[in-house]
């Protein structure tokens, strides 16, 4: 008797066991079948904020697929939404985290504006739609006043641009070929547009096809070494360069407008 109440137990336990692995499947299966509902729901959503330019709860809505949907096929696209996001906003006269409302006082220039709060007198154009640098006294104006730094990765060939160990963008770069670009810590020193390119003793015009320095430098504090553009963007993503970072001249000139001298870049390998 004992042991035919075993079995009927056994068969009774084996029976749930079964009934419970279904239950589970069904779950899971209801689970991912709504995912992709929910996934689109908030990117129809994102884009509608978008559409009515309200950037930040656009931008809430990508970081909110990342965190709850981090195993998706489509996260490298909603990180690359944020970081285009990041920088509409950064160009925008939208007050966000790290910046501020600065009413321009007497004897204010945008020179003396920039260089108090480490900014640069490009960025506070670009974001408040300056067209000239005429300003005065009582307007307000949106001043980004969190630092700046880059993240040069020259195994993955990329340049992070970061705000207070936030990312801001990523961007593809070409580094030195046989590993000639020196990794360490380094400072922006100087920045010009259109830069003349220095080769064996000559001066070659940035408007010469020969000159390789594209539409902007930004040299560091190591001589010869910088940040520019590039003449040849399809080499982008290799290691080629006699040792500089290289970066498309769209790219160089966004990066010109928001980094300042002074501006920490690290190498690393």
């Amino acid at each position: 008797m004992n042991k035919r109440f075993l079995w009927i137990g056994a068969v009774i336990s084996l029976v749930i066991i079964v009934l419970l692995i279904r239950s589970y499947k069904n779950i899971d299966l209801i689970k991912r079948t709504k995912q992709p509902d929910v996934v689109s729901e908030l990117l129809n959503s994102a884009k509608e904020f978008e559409a009515k330019t309200d950037l930040q709860a656009a931008k809430a809505i990508y970081k909110r697929l990342l965190s709850e949907y981090p195993n998706s096929e489509q996260v490298s696209q909603w990180q690359k939404k944020i970081e285009d996001l990041n920088i509409k906003l950064l160009f925008s006269p939208v007050i966000t985290k790290g910046s501020i409302g600065y009413q321009i006082n007497p004897g204010d220039t945008l020179y003396k504006i920039a260089k108090q709060f480490n900014t640069t007198v490009d960025l506070i154009m670009k974001s408040n739609s300056l067209k000239t640098d005429k300003i005065f006294p009582g307007k307000k104006i949106k001043i980004y006043n969190l630092p700046f730094s880059i993240v040069v990765d020259k195994s993955q060939n990329t340049l992070i641009l970061k705000s207070n160990e936030e990312i801001v963008k990523t961007y593809v770069i070409s580094t030195g070929l046989h590993n000639s670009t020196p990794i360490g810590s380094f400072k922006i020193k100087d920045k010009l547009i259109d830069p003349p390119w220095f080769k064996e003793g000559k001066v070659i015009p940035a408007e010469s096809p020969e000159n390789i320095l594209g539409s902007r430098w930004l040299g560091f504090d190591l001589a010869g070494y910088g940040i520019h553009g590039t003449n040849d963007p399809k080499t982008l993503g290799q290691h080629i360069t006699q040792g500089c970072v290289r970066m498309s001249n769209r790219d160089v000139e966004e990066l010109y407008t928001i980094v300042h001298i002074g501006t920490e870049v690290i190498i690393v390998e």
